[in-house]
């Protein structure tokens, strides 16, 4: 179990690359593990699940939400309704005493609405799991039978309610089901989301199950001086040498807080140009990290229009609603990816998450293999350059030759008309910044390549990934950490996060002359600005 699908992903690609066999093991998030090994072989036990049900994704939400905020008397917002699950019930992120009440409210009518229409969300996911594990002993017995190991990657992002799923699992399957939990705590930064570091000793005794302790103090990754940087941002006290092959690497890490934010594009190129031209640095191993997807989404097009010889994998180009969990996302990554000896177990792997989903959605799957699917989509051919057009003439020649018709899969229905409907939005969007040939079938073909540009991401999803230049911009107080969590943890634990990604160079950017919503300016992130560190020059200054 792991916390992103990305984090997934990779897992699932280091372990084939290793030639093991992956038909014994399940990967993939928490959510994905209570929504396949719990609620759907299970739910009928649920009254809100014995007649089926349907999980809505993220845009969903947000759009029901906004309907619900429309019927209120107070000013609330899909962002104020923000919650968790916990063992206990409904918890709320970040909100007022005094402006709860409004906020419940509304998610009342939400909830109701779910119910009335048999869907739940991803929180619900947790919820009803919980439920039914702690209700349903024979579920944690079962599990604990088929699973004589259980490992659990980035477990300072774990909620209690899915230490809690775990537990029970555990509790069941004394003396024949081992776990091996792996993280940082020092990493721990999705708190606001209701993740946090539990205690070995809780962990251990709510499993019923001791746990020994063990230390990783070794970092293969960064240099010494990378590694001895970053260690200033220690929350949990850690001895860290550098022993990787880069260990002796001469790093550069600056620190530019002078740059005005309208400056800030000309800053990115120089240290990218610096990077590239003087480093030697290849564009596929340089991360340009932000607290938020709006400003990265922005900073992206504007790069991509400055510097066309080289190209971007970011938020702001992808030219499709990147919606994970919808089913015609899924069947995408078969429909722009080529037949290749490197992609074969890959889109296997694809192609059975494909037929999972048509069989949940009541597709008879008997007679379609894993192997019989991808040969069915390698021998369509579309001669088609607009990529959204591509897609839906593809969609539509697979279920012809599958025979299969659409209209009979309502689910299935729904999720193309969600999936086309975003990404023809998020389309017109882009056109709007100015961004120049996103409808091209190359784009689209673009999302699941190897990566092969400059990386643009927030600090949130690059965790776990690593490259040999990093630059960070935004650090700012109010942004980095957040103004709803401004403990010094949350800003150490961020810029840990940010600093440990890079392997040889690292570039930290606090611009100047942003404001927030009050007009009041930003100022650098404070224990930033309290390190006083020998930074090295900017790289346009010391030329």
């Amino acid at each position: 179990m792991t916390y992103t699908h990305r984090a997934a992903d990779e897992i699932y690609d280091r372990i084939e690359a290793l030639g093991v066999d992956t038909d014994q093991l399940w990967i993939g998030t928490i959510h994905s593990f209570c929504l396949d090994w719990i609620l759907r072989p299970y739910g009928i036990y649920h009254p809100a699940l014995q007649h089926g049900f349907r999980v809505i994704d993220a845009h969903e939400t947000e759009r029901r939400l906004a309907e619900h905020c429309q019927a209120s008397q107070h000013r609330v917002s899909p962002f104020h309704c923000a919650y968790n699950y916990t063992s206990r019930g409904p918890e709320l992120r970040g909100i007022d005493a005094g402006f709860q009440p409004a906020v419940m409210e509304v998610l009342g009518w939400y909830w109701e609405d779910l119910h009335a229409n048999r869907q739940i969300d991803f929180e619900m996911i947790l919820r009803f799991a919980h439920e039914l594990i702690s209700t349903v002993p024979s579920i944690a017995i079962l599990l604990s039978q088929m699973f004589r190991f259980v490992l659990i990657d980035e477990y300072q992002d774990t909620k209690e309610i899915q230490y809690d799923i775990v537990a029970h699992i555990m509790r069941a399957g004394v003396g024949r089901t081992n776990a091996f939990v792996v993280g940082d705590a020092n990493q721990a930064i999705f708190g606001s989301l209701g993740g946090y570091a539990i205690a070995q000793a809780q962990f251990a005794a709510d499993c019923g199950a001791p746990f020994t302790a063990k230390s990783l103090s070794v970092n293969y990754r960064s240099s010494e001086r990378i590694v001895g940087y970053f260690s200033n941002y220690h929350v949990m006290p850690a001895a860290i040498s550098a022993e990787g092959k880069d260990r002796l690497f001469p790093s550069k890490i600056t620190y530019d807080h002078v740059t005005e934010a309208r400056d800030l594009e000309d800053a990115l190129i120089g240290l990218l140009r610096y990077n590239i031209e003087t480093a030697g640095i290849a564009p596929r191993e340089i991360c340009i990290v932000g607290p938020q997807w709006i400003p990265l989404a922005v900073v992206t097009r504007r790069l991509v229009a400055a510097l066309p010889e080289y190209s971007f994998d970011g938020p702001g180009i992808a030219p499709f609603a990147r919606n994970i969990d919808n089913f015609f996302y899924k069947l995408a990554r078969l429909a722009l990816t080529e037949p290749s000896p490197q992609l074969y177990v890959r889109r296997l792997r694809w192609a059975g998450e494909v037929i999972a989903e048509m069989e949940h959605a009541g597709v008879s799957v008997k007679n379609i293999s894993r192997k019989s699917l991808l040969r069915t989509c390698n021998s369509i051919e579309i001669g088609e350059d607009d990529g959204l057009t591509y897609l839906d003439l593809f969609f539509d020649e697979l279920f012809f030759q599958l025979g299969l018709e659409l209209a009979d899969y309502p689910n299935l229905a729904e999720h193309r008309e969600m999936f086309v409907g975003d990404s023809q939005k998020r389309i017109e969007s882009l056109e709007r910044g100015g961004l120049q040939g996103i409808t091209d079938i190359a784009m689209f073909r673009r999302v699941f390549a190897s990566r092969s540009g400059i990386t643009i991401s927030t600090i949130h999803q690059v965790k776990g990934a690593e490259f040999d230049a990093v630059i960070s911009f935004a650090l700012l107080q109010g942004m980095v950490p957040n103004s709803n969590d401004a403990h010094v943890d949350s800003a150490n634990k961020l810029l840990y996060v940010i600093c440990s990604r890079a392997r040889k160079n690292l570039h930290l950017i606090s611009e100047t002359g942003r404001v927030n919503w009050r007009g009041d300016p930003y100022n650098p992130t404070d224990v930033l600005a309290a390190y006083p560190f020998a930074y090295d020059p900017i790289p346009d200054e010391e030329a």
